[in-house]
């Protein structure tokens, strides 16, 4: 199955560098298994697929004792990662249009 977002809980920032900082928390934590990231951020996105919207999703598992005993370190999970305006656009109205926007180019 291609579902990733099941789980999926957005962390929300107010400078870049505290993002950065926690991106680097998650890379170099030995339990956590990087399956994609999708960086919005990056210069070379182009923003208007998504309405103007930015952020950096990440897909990950948790690969621990406890996960492995449970059968869920294969539970592919989402972080998203976001500044305060972005966050902010993600509002029920923002949210809302942005629907309609993706509706619109038959997403």
């Amino acid at each position: 199955s291609k579902l990733v977002d099941v789980c999926r809980q957005s962390v929300v920032f107010r400078r870049c560098a505290d993002m950065q900082g926690c991106l680097t928390a998650i890379l170099e934590d030995p339990d956590v298994s990087v399956c994609r990231i999708k960086n919005r951020m990056h210069d070379s996105y182009d923003a208007r697929q998504t309405g103007g919207y930015r952020d950096l999703c990440l897909n990950l598992r948790m690969e621990t004792r406890e996960t492995r005993r449970l059968c869920i370190d294969q539970h592919v999970f989402e972080i998203q990662l976001v500044l305060m305006p972005f966050a902010q656009l993600k509002s029920d109205d923002g949210h809302a249009r942005y629907v309609v926007f993706r509706n619109s180019r038959g997403e």
